[in-house]
């Protein structure tokens, strides 16, 4: 956690306690680091709900109710997978915005269609459509891991711009 991903948090949590929004997250590759820096801001349980820690298959299966099918087809690392991840953490909270990301951290895991910094965003809101975002980060494992959080939160702020 980096002073720069404490301001950014501080500044969201600013916006959405300034409109009334609650967050939810659902992670696998940064394993809570959203949620985590989020709630290392003090009073941020106004606009926190809650966060989906979702590492292995299984747990986006149970806890999210990600179909196996879509997992088994599309990879656990996939567009299609972020956006049920990220529809599946709003259905299952009362936030108004929820937040997904699946990649590859690395130094291990990554393939030539999946190099390791490989990252998918999924961004659902009450009564709009779900968004998805690749990146690719470059970086050791707690570089990609921090450029995700940081990118999280500004997929985050954009949409309630």
């Amino acid at each position: 956690m980096t002073p720069d991903l404490l301001t950014d948090a501080e500044a969201l949590l600013t916006r959405c306690r300034n409109r009334g929004l609650k967050l939810a997250t659902a992670e696998s590759c940064t394993g809570g680091m959203i949620g985590a820096t989020l709630t290392a801001i003090s009073g941020s349980a106004d606009v926190f709900e809650c966060g989906f820690i979702t590492y292995s298959n299984e747990a986006k299966i149970g806890m999210l109710g990600i179909p196996a099918s879509l997992v088994e087809e599309a990879g656990a690392v996939s567009e299609e997978v972020a956006r049920a991840m990220a529809e599946a953490a709003l259905e299952r909270s009362r936030a108004d915005w929820a937040i997904s990301v699946t990649g590859i951290a690395g130094p291990t895991g990554g393939s030539i269609d999946k190099p390791v910094g490989l990252v998918w965003f999924g961004l659902a809101g009450r009564g709009g459509k779900p968004s998805t975002e690749r990146q690719v980060f470059p970086g050791d494992r707690s570089q990609i891991r921090i450029a995700t959080v940081a990118r999280s939160f500004a997929l985050l702020r954009e949409a309630l711009d």
